[in-house]
């Protein structure tokens, strides 16, 4: 099994949402949250302000930790052919500085402000799913039920 530790930015303003459109190796895309892996050492605060600023080009203060999602992506689903756990850490932020562009010489081709009443329409990771009913339901445990995956949605 694989394991990644990843830290995502939930990014709201006027009633919609900061996206990525990711574009996988084999030139797949879809939808997802800025943010990813945390380094080794990296605190997962550091790790979404860094890479928010990497995917999307804008700075970013963190508000609030959100949650908190653990998921097992099956062996026949993941993309190395192998059982994968993600965890993903969601916190919520607000952008302070700098403008959107593309990921340079990075897997994130366009970062968007995206009306919330949209996002069921587009083809998207189970992240943004994660991220948006954290941030609307703000649940004190810090998790929300699973995301089923099909159809729009993907891992």
């Amino acid at each position: 099994m694989s394991f990644r530790l990843a830290a995502y930015a939930v990014c709201i303003e006027d009633g919609r949402v900061l996206l990525a459109r990711y574009v996988s190796p084999t030139g797949d895309t879809n939808w997802t949250l800025p943010g990813g892996k945390v380094e080794h050492a990296e605190d997962p605060f550091d790790a979404v302000v860094r890479e928010v600023a990497e995917e999307t080009g804008c700075e970013v203060v963190v508000e609030r930790l959100l949650g908190v999602d653990s998921r097992v992506i099956p062996a026949a689903e993941a993309r190395l052919g192998m059982e994968h756990q993600n965890v993903g850490i969601f916190y919520q932020v607000r952008i302070t500085g700098g403008a959107l562009r593309p990921e340079p010489n990075g897997e994130t081709a366009e970062s968007v402000w995206m009306s919330i009443s949209d996002v069921a329409d587009l083809c998207r990771s189970s992240l943004v799913d994660v991220g948006l009913a954290l941030a609307r339901t703000l649940p004190a445990t810090g998790h929300v039920s699973p995301v089923a995956v099909g159809g729009l949605i993907r891992h």
